[in-house]
């Protein structure tokens, strides 16, 4: 993107979609456009930022019937869920709609019938899959089958198990019912199509030259462009969606309406703001699209074809994302890698603005990200507490304590040019879609200002030359109030924090990276400081990752439960805790809750346990933790074994002294708040917070072995 274009922008992320709470996943997206569209404001651009829930479509319709609602009470819980989770982790939108809004159903009409009437959509009798036992058209995940080009399993719009390639209805080699699970058969129907064909020539042109953002979404677009482009069915047997015109019997392909919410929510913006949508639709506006890299196809083809056959603005970036790993795994909600943004993250109360720095400085935005709670602790404890923290608070707090105010001073012609460095790095890094490299910058100068403070020892000053220490001061507070700019767009609540303990009255967020070169004013006031960030412990990551592992545990006890019973795991799995809530309480209105069937084993496999008799000689608490102890137990060894037992909230340390209690020896060590572990106590949880460490019926020796 043109760093001197003074043209308006509008960014854009891809619509999270309404049937599922917030992961990580989805994170890599938007905090990334946001840090994008508050550096562009600080650079004094225009600036309209916008997003929406993804509201229609064949898995919002199966999530609804399974949990016994209708699509839009779906919709709406998950549209309030995801509204209140970006603004908790400093993620504005100048509007955020849902597809589902009048604007777009009218927006999408719109387009469709301008596609009509210029010749680029048309009717065609087509073979459609059915479901006799249902007596239904089975539309997209409502059929699953063989890819005709992998032969991987497949859904109906998708080979998402294989190639990936798009499929159109009808090419499902052997397909079956998702409802009922029977074989489908093929049925003739009229539907819509398309003439995506038409516009290869336009789409080379337009991918080879015009279109910016980064080189993964153009280049994977232009691959599929060579290989030769496919008429597109827009039209599907669904009675939730936009009507396509003229036939109540249809709606458009999600893949159509979507993409359109980006220009019903320009309006829905305009409409509130008294400001223009077609600046940026029908004029010559900048158009940015932040999206998952798994979404290229849509936004680089068949998104700015149909602009183009409709006569709208195309979109001038698209910036797709690597994807994102969990602990060195590969993304899966089923098989438990994921991190929950409520549940995992911000439940456990760990501050919003670090989950963003994490997300922007681990790697290059088009890399992929690995999601790893020690390299979270390691980068907060090492970057922002050791360098930008420690500088930030080691400044103001001696100037609070010795001046109580920016004392006099001048600005020195080595800091004003640190300053200018930092802001073109950061800027030219923003403006090629470098989070990274821009945080990097960003952090190199505030290393630079630990070392000023470091090498005019202030403190030394103070005793000799308190107008020279005031000089050195004033620098430091101008450096730190340059940092609060330059880290505003990562960083936004606690740069903000920051500002105010510097005495500084205007708004940082609508402040420029200009006023960076402003003098700080002397005789400003200055407020008591807070450490801006804490060290992360290990005892809380240790919990973090205790918590993973038993999500991962219990996945694999689904998968295995449902390969014994022969059949493949629940469609709900991999849902997230809003989702399994839900769909827990229509269970219980209906049956008695089954307890959780963990598959065979071998013998052998019991065999590997070195279970054993052991005797509490001594139990105290770890002052790291309200909820461990730290326990001595005599196993029948030459020295007690040391444990580190989850047990202080259901056992004071004298009731568990000279208990006999059942000891797992040969568990690989663990340290757990600093304390290594040699070992596990045994216990019963009946889940309604009841737990019981085990014991022997009768008295038997330290040391004898459960058979």
């Amino acid at each position: 993107m043109s760093e001197s274009s003074s043209k308006p922008v509008l960014v854009t992320c891809g619509l999270p979609y309404a049937n599922g709470t917030a992961h990580i996943g989805h994170l890599r997206t938007y905090v990334p456009a946001d840090i994008f569209a508050r550096s562009l404001r600080k650079e004094g651009r225009e600036v309209t930022f916008i997003c929406g829930s993804d509201t229609h479509g064949t898995p919002i319709v199966v999530n609804a019937e399974e949990l016994g609602i209708t699509p839009k009470e779906l919709v709406e819980t998950y549209h309030r869920h995801f509204d209140e989770t970006f603004k908790s982790l400093g993620i504005y939108f100048d509007a955020f709609g849902t597809t589902d809004d009048p604007e777009n159903h009218n927006r999408t009409l719109d387009i469709v019938n301008k596609l009509i009437e210029k010749g680029y959509v048309y009717p065609k009798t087509i073979e459609i899959a059915y479901c006799p036992k249902c007596n239904r058209f089975l539309p997209d995940r409502y059929v699953e089958g063989a890819c005709p080009h992998c032969g991987e399993t497949a859904r109906g719009d998708e080979c998402d198990q294989g190639c990936g390639k798009h499929l159109e209805p009808g090419e499902l080699q052997n397909p079956v019912c998702t409802i009922c699970g029977g074989p489908a058969e093929y049925r003739q129907q009229e539907h819509f199509f398309f003439k995506l064909s038409e516009f290869s020539d336009y789409l080379m042109d337009y991918l080879s030259h015009d279109l910016g953002g980064t080189t993964n979404a153009r280049n994977y677009a232009l691959g599929w462009v060579k290989q030769g482009l496919t008429d597109w069915c827009i039209t599907r047997n669904l009675e939730w969606g936009v009507k396509f015109p003229g036939h109540d019997d249809l709606v458009v392909y999600v893949w159509v309406d979507a993409p359109i919410g980006y220009i019903a929510f320009t309006e829905e913006w305009a409409a509130r703001a008294g400001d223009s949508w077609e600046k940026y639709w029908k004029n010559d506006g900048e158009i940015v699209h932040f999206i998952g890299g798994d979404i290229a196809y849509h936004h680089c083809i068949f998104w700015p074809a149909m602009l183009k056959g409709a006569e709208y603005s195309v979109p001038t970036a698209v910036v797709a994302s690597g994807m994102v790993k969990i602990e060195d795994k590969k993304f899966s909600k089923t098989r438990g890698y994921v991190v929950w943004v409520g549940e995992d993250y911000l439940d456990h109360g760990f501050h919003p603005d670090l989950l963003r720095y994490y997300l922007a400085s681990y790697t290059s935005h088009t890399k992929e990200l690995n999601f790893s709670w020690h390299v979270l602790q390691e980068k907060i404890n090492t970057e922002l507490v050791a360098v930008l923290g420690n500088f930030l608070y080691r400044t103001m707090l001696f100037a609070f304590k010795n001046y109580g105010e920016v004392p006099d001073g001048e600005l020195e012609p080595e800091v004003r040019d640190e300053i200018e460095k930092a802001i073109t790095e950061v800027k030219a890094a923003m403006s090629e879609y470098e989070f990274k490299r821009a945080v990097d910058s960003a952090m190199a100068f505030a290393s630079f200002g630990n070392s000023y403070f470091q090498v005019n020892e202030p403190w030394r000053l103070i005793k000799e030359d308190k107008k020279a220490c005031g000089n050195v001061l004033y620098n430091c507070l101008h450096i730190a109030k340059a940092l609060c700019l330059i880290f505003e767009p990562v960083l936004p609540q606690t740069m903000e924090n920051a500002w105010k303990e510097l005495g500084q009255k205007g708004d940082l967020h609508a402040a420029q990276y200009s006023e960076a070169l402003v003098p700080i004013k002397a005789g400003t006031k200055l407020e008591k400081p807070q450490l801006l960030f804490t060290k992360l412990e290990d005892d809380r990551i240790a919990e973090m990752e205790e918590i993973a592992n038993q999500r991962v545990k219990a996945a694999d006890a689904k998968k295995n439960a449902a390969k014994e019973n022969d059949k493949e795991p629940s469609k709900s799995e991999g849902m997230g805790p809003a989702e399994e809530a839900a769909k827990s309480e229509k269970a219980k209105a209906n049956k008695t809750e089954q307890k959780e069937t963990l598959p065979l084993i071998e013998y052998g496999d019991f065999a590997k346990l070195d279970i054993r008799v052991g005797k509490v000689l001594l139990a105290e608490p770890i002052k790291k933790s309200d909820k461990l102890l730290r326990v001595e137990v005599d196993i029948g060894e030459e020295k007690p074994r040391q444990l580190v037992a989850g047990m202080a909230s259901y056992y004071t340390s004298e009731e568990l002294v000279g208990k006999y209690v059942i000891v797992l020896t040969n568990l690989k060590p663990a340290k757990l708040c600093g304390v290594e572990s040699q070992g596990m106590m045994l216990a019963a949880d009946d889940c309604e917070n009841i737990v019981a460490a085990l014991t022997p019926d009768k008295e038997v020796k330290p040391g004898s072995r459960i058979r």
